[in-house]
């Protein structure tokens, strides 16, 4: 099996879709699963935006057609029934597989999600060609509920979509990153399953991201990872096989996970 990580800087508007079509059309003779960041089709900044900026299931066609040359994991705000989530989207063979509306919304700090995104009600793990899969956005991670209901699911893979702004610099690096590869690592060996974090770059509204996209193996290793900063793409080889399935067998959900959604009580240095 083989994923694209695509380490990009999605602008804070609709044009997002037209540059990840391009850049899926650019990847596409991969035959790999292909990666994109948190909200890679609106920017994170939406704010009031949000709800005049969300995409309609239907508006995203384009991204069923391409996904028949290649399995695509991306990040978007999605508009359902009036509402709007913060969701990751998973294409494969010119449909959409699978949607997961993130759980836990940060509302401390430099963030507001709670004010412009209703919570999603469940994780769910599903199945793929490639095997059990789970997605998750950024801050549905830092859960020890997550992660323990995840390794009883014993997914084969898990995405990460990602929209982490850089803080807390020192001589030993970002505090941020040390704290993330710690909790992929952790998540990897508890739940022996491969993880794929993506993380955008660039800049908005005086935030910036730090990339630093990687994929970790279920012994906890780091098999590839991409420049802090620096928008770049790179194709992975995942090295350890994987539980495959058969195409035609495929159920769209085929567990939901009981997560707890209490909000953070300290989560200042999360994300």
């Amino acid at each position: 099996m083989r994923v694209v990580l695509i380490q990009n800087a999605p602008r804070l508007n609709r044009s997002n879709l037209e540059s990840v079509l391009e850049l899926i059309g650019e990847n596409s003779a991969h035959k790999a699963v292909l990666v994109f960041p948190e909200l890679a089709l609106n920017g994170y900044m939406l704010q009031d935006k949000v709800f005049e900026d969300a995409w309609q299931l239907y508006e995203l066609e384009g991204l069923s057609a391409a996904s028949r040359q290649c399995d695509i994991v991306i990040g978007a705000a999605i508009k359902e029934r009036g509402r709007t989530y913060n969701s990751v989207l998973y294409f494969s063979k010119g449909e959409l597989l699978h949607i997961h509306h993130k759980v836990h919304l940060p509302n401390y700090g430099m963030f507001e999600e709670a004010r412009y995104f209703f919570k999603g009600e469940s994780i769910s793990t599903f199945e793929t060609v490639y095997g059990v899969t789970a997605m998750l956005v950024c801050e549905d991670l830092w859960r020890a509920d997550t992660i323990s209901e995840l390794s009883a699911a014993k997914p084969d893979i898990i995405y990460i979509a990602a929209a982490s702004p850089a803080r807390d610099f020192s001589d030993e690096g970002l505090l941020i990153e040390q704290q993330w590869d710690a909790l992929l690592r952790s998540t990897a060996i508890l739940c022996s399953a491969y993880v794929v974090f993506v993380n955008r770059v660039g800049f908005e509204d005086g935030l910036g991201f730090w990339g630093g996209s990687r994929v970790i193996t279920p012994k906890g290793e780091i098999e590839a990872k991409l420049p802090n900063f620096t928008p770049e793409t790179k194709e992975v080889s995942l090295s350890h096989s994987l539980q495959t399935v058969d195409g035609e067998d495929r159920v769209k959900s085929a567990v939901h996970l009981r997560v707890g959604i209490a909000p953070s009580k300290n989560g200042g240095w999360r994300r």
